[in-house]
């Protein structure tokens, strides 16, 4: 649920591409429901109420913390000076949300469940679209956050590249 949350900016690496989901009309009030439906701890919820709207501006603050955390720890760059941060993030969304069954709510327990998780090396930036996902592959070698999307994108791309170099030869 937490790198859903993050990953809610699309393209975030890409300032002229980057897309922010929450700032579209009706998207924070969809979100809940897809990701209950979708996300890997979908039977850790059951129904998720939308973020209340006096607390979304402390919602938007969590998200890029989570990203910024976790980003840097998949990167070992300075994350524990980052954790700091996050934990107060967490504890302010938790002190100012009034329902226990709200997105906000269940996602401070998902990053909770993601900064102890056991394997914190399986954490990777995906890399075509640059979204932060679990890589829960045997072997450890996920490149791509989504195969359908991202991986046959990059797949696509280098087959155009090597078509187009072979011609050119």
């Amino acid at each position: 649920m937490a790198l859903d949350v993050a990953n809610s900016v699309i393209l975030r690496h890409d300032p002229e591409r980057r897309t922010d989901r929450f700032e579209a009309p009706g998207q924070m009030e969809s979100f809940p429901k897809a990701a209950v439906n979708f996300c890997a701890e979908r039977e850790l919820f059951g129904d998720i109420l939308p973020v209340r709207q006096e607390n979304r501006s402390g919602f938007i603050e969590l998200r890029e913390a989570i990203d910024r955390y976790f980003r840097a720890r998949v990167l070992d760059h300075g994350a524990d000076a980052l954790l700091a941060d996050l934990l107060e993030g967490l504890s302010s969304v938790l002190k100012q949300s009034a329902s226990p069954d709200g997105l906000d709510a269940a996602t401070v327990h998902s990053a909770l469940r993601l900064i102890a998780m056991p394997d914190p090396e399986r954490m990777k930036i995906c890399r075509n679209c640059g979204w932060l996902f679990i890589d829960r592959s045997k072997n450890r070698s996920r490149a791509w956050c989504d195969m359908a999307v991202c991986g046959n994108r990059a797949k696509a791309s280098r087959h155009y590249r090597r078509r187009r170099e072979e011609r050119a030869s």
